[in-house]
């Protein structure tokens, strides 16, 4: 095999997060369940940016944020999405190359305009969204370079990318042509009610091989395994994938590989002050360390040490030197990942 060009390739959303802080109280007068994720039209989005207060725009997307999370830990990142060629599309454009991740997609120059997820931030840090997926559901199988993703020594997909038909078409796809030429394919549950909507496609993906890394936090889990124990979800994991990730918040995340099961502790923080993109980072950091050979232990206190930086001011990018802080930790990112 030869060795890759890319360390990983990420197929997902591209879209612009709208940030703001909200209460619980507001939550519940628009009728939202806490700390998920609900698919929204544009004229919601825009209902929704006129009720809320001061807001942030950083380009997000749940793939989006872990190459980028990933390209600052040195990793060589490409990264596939569908934008419209208007305002928010050429700013996601311009930020997620400024990160050092290629991205190749030509704007659509029709259709919908470039997705949106307006993220409210509650108090304790808890993110509830509302996503208007926008020319991000226009992603299609024509839309993979397939010598990237034979490049690619790891393909990842988000789970929300799972609702448009044609996205989900593009991620067999490449999922095909990464196992095709050796490589390894990843998946991140990415939300509870995406694994409540699409569980029997999820478990088809892992029984069937076409996914050999399983993302996902407790509740995703179980859910998944359709049990309210956890270490019955563990169990049926294990068996489904090559390797799965299950990660528990402050309690740190569960790692297993055939028989091997790893606990590995959250990194300390002091204080969360908003929970998005914490999922997506910890994964850039697994991933990464992940291509380099690391063990188990070594991947996830990669993945939980990028994960607390992201929570720990507003918006899923990284805003600290996570190179520089993987070095305090002890861990060697170079040479790059082979």
């Amino acid at each position: 095999m030869t060795a890759p060009r890319f360390d990983l390739f990420g197929i997902g959303n591209a879209i612009v997060d709208v940030l703001a802080r909200a209460e619980d109280d507001f939550l519940v007068a628009e009728g939202m369940a806490k700390s998920s994720m609900a698919l929204i039209d544009e004229a919601r989005a825009q209902a929704l940016y006129g009720k809320i207060g001061q807001t942030v725009l950083v380009s997000g997307g749940s793939a989006a944020n872990t190459c980028v999370g990933a390209a600052m830990l040195g990793a060589r990142v490409a990264f596939a999405g569908k934008v419209r060629d208007d305002e928010l599309g050429r700013s996601f454009i311009h930020d997620i190359r400024a990160a050092g991740v290629a991205f190749d997609v030509p704007p659509a120059t029709d259709g919908l305009s470039t997705a949106s997820c307006t993220i409210l931030v509650t108090p304790d840090g808890e993110r509830t969204m509302n996503t208007f997926l926008g020319a991000s559901q226009n992603l299609g199988p024509d839309d993979i370079d397939a010598s990237q993703v034979a490049d690619s020594a790891i393909t990842y997909l988000e789970g929300y990318l799972w609702d448009p038909p044609a996205a989900k078409a593009a991620f067999r796809r490449a999922a095909e042509i990464a196992h095709g030429a050796g490589r390894t394919v990843a998946l991140s549950l990415s939300d509870l009610f995406c694994v409540d909507r699409h569980r029997p496609e999820f478990l088809e993906l892992l029984k069937s091989g076409t996914v050999d890394v399983v993302f996902a936090n407790e509740a995703e889990a179980k859910s998944l395994a359709e049990t309210s124990d956890l270490k019955s979800a563990i169990g049926v994991l294990r068996d489904l994938a090559r390797i799965a990730v299950i990660t528990r918040s402050e309690d740190g995340a569960v790692i297993t590989e055939g028989s091997t099961i790893v606990a590995v502790p959250a990194h300390p923080i002091e204080r969360i002050v908003d929970a998005t993109g914490a999922g997506d980072l910890y994964a850039a950091g697994f991933l990464t360390g992940l291509g380099r050979g690391f063990s188990l232990e070594d991947c996830a206190r990669l993945g939980a040490l990028a994960a607390a930086e992201v929570i720990q001011h507003m918006g899923a990018r990284p805003q600290a030197d996570l190179k520089a802080l993987a070095a305090e930790e002890g861990i060697a990112l170079a040479p790059e990942v082979a």
